[in-house]
């Protein structure tokens, strides 16, 4: 395999990880909890549990990465004592990667196919319950949504056969910077609709009473989960990001870098539809809901609603879009890795299995919408399978590998994670104690919990 690319430059490495950490989750999900769970209240405890559950794993992936110059394929081979089995792991983690993609595309479709919807117009004059139609037909059109899962998918193959420096840094960076002169545009606008502050009061305003009423516990493991999973750890897409980094700088400020971003999109996002759904008197839903019947039915009652409609799907589309090429630019490293094959044939046989892996998301909201696995439809049961349970588990993998003397070690990840300038990762022996014993204790209970909220019947 020929010469390992880098990144141009350092914004290029922090923009593409935070793309890769930024989805569809930061949007629709995070604002809604946000409300339930106590508005600011909720936010400080998210805060507060991103940065002494999440960010320590993000620099352990980060310093995997960096230290072994590879993807997820061989990095645990390079960095392993003689005669472990670390790196066994490398199949599950590209599990998890294939496995989220195989329902991403088809989300990520749905938002182009938005976009281009309220681009031509085609929910002005529609009332509520014709746009909530918009999105059922749309939903049970088996081959709409294969072909806008197909565009998306395509588009992003085209951007990694570009290369990392051409293709996944230098679109990134434009889609990335888009994004957010995009997310202000729509939060002032959004900011500037009467009786707005009633939404933003309901979002940021902390109340202890909401806490109280829904309960501490619960309203701490929902702010523990959201903190754990936003930053798509433990299935090597962020380590893959750090193999194309130099050692000029430490990695806990890169981390935080991503940290606050990926953050501030989530909570601007909140700006955005918290203050338009109070303008008009919309009730704010969850998940689907939200985004494709509650937020188009606002954009009709706004004055120039189809221009503020388009760039609210076209925002949603990069931050879908930055994820998929992040993950498909893990997946054809670990083939090109793996296996010594070029970046063509990684690109076409990846390709190939990533279009196809990605139907039976399609399928199982059609023709195949009876199957239900563990209570769950297809794309419901691929989501849990990642979510509950790759990144937790892939989690505590990178963890225990840096931290424990099994595994790399924890003077050789503390030496890496600190060399260079910048904010250094502290050392010492209460935070060793910490990611050795009570952060994993922390990542099985989220484990356990998921499962037992599944079970119960949710939250």
């Amino acid at each position: 395999m020929e010469k390992r690319e880098k990144f141009s430059s350092r914004l290029g490495f922090v923009l593409i990880s935070a793309g890769c950490a930024i989805g569809l989750g930061n949007v629709w999900r995070f604002p809604y909890i946000t409300g339930k769970y106590g508005g600011g209240a909720f936010v400080l405890v998210y805060l507060f549990f991103l940065f002494i559950l999440g960010l320590p794993i993000v620099v352990a992936e980060f310093s995997v990465g960096r230290a072994s110059q590879r993807s997820i394929a061989t990095s645990f081979n390079k960095l392993e004592p003689k005669g472990t089995k670390w790196h066994c792991y490398r199949y599950f983690g590209m599990a998890g990667n294939y496995l989220l993609m195989m329902f991403y595309t088809t989300i990520g479709g749905w938002m182009l196919a938005y976009f281009f919807k309220m681009l031509k117009g085609k929910f002005t004059g529609l009332k509520p319950k014709e746009v909530e139609q918009v999105f059922a037909t749309f939903t049970s059109d088996r081959n709409a949504m294969i072909f806008w899962m197909l565009l998306i998918s395509i588009a992003g193959l085209c951007v990694c056969s570009l290369g990392l420096q051409k293709g996944v840094e230098g679109i990134t960076k434009i889609m990335m910077s888009t994004l957010f002169v995009i997310m202000a545009v729509l939060a002032v606008k959004s900011l500037t609709l009467p009786n707005a502050m009633d939404g933003l009061r309901f979002y940021l305003v902390p109340d202890f009473g909401k806490m109280k009423e829904a309960g501490i516990g619960t309203v701490i493991f929902a702010a523990m989960g959201q903190a754990f999973f936003t930053l798509s750890i433990g299935i090597g897409a962020l380590s893959i990001f750090g193999s194309y980094i130099g050692k000029e700088r430490a990695l806990t400020g890169e981390a935080i870098s991503v940290g606050l971003l990926d953050t501030t999109v989530a909570i601007v996002s909140g700006l955005i539809i918290f203050p338009a759904c109070f303008a008009f008197g919309i009730n704010p839903g969850e998940g689907p809901g939200l985004v494709f019947v509650t937020l188009p039915n606002v954009f009709n009652e706004m004055a120039g609603g189809r221009v503020w409609g388009s760039l609210f799907f076209l925002f949603m589309t990069f931050a879908a879009f930055s994820t998929i090429i992040a993950v498909f630019q893990n997946i054809i490293t670990f083939a090109r890795e793996m296996w010594g094959w070029s970046l063509q044939k990684s690109l076409l046989i990846n390709g190939a299995l990533l279009i196809l892996l990605g139907l039976p998301c399609v399928l199982g909201l059609t023709d195949w919408s009876g199957i239900q696995i563990l209570g769950k439809n297809i794309m419901d049961f691929e989501d849990f399978l990642v979510s509950n349970n790759l990144l937790p588990l892939g989690s505590l993998i990178y963890l225990l590998f840096c931290v424990t003397k099994y595994g790399w070690g924890w003077d050789h990840f503390l030496k890496e994670a600190n060399t260079g300038t910048g904010i250094k990762f502290p050392g010492g022996r209460p935070m060793k104690l910490y990611l050795t014993f009570v952060l994993p204790a922390v990542i099985l209970f989220i484990f356990v919990q998921g499962y037992m909220s599944m079970f119960a019947g949710g939250m």
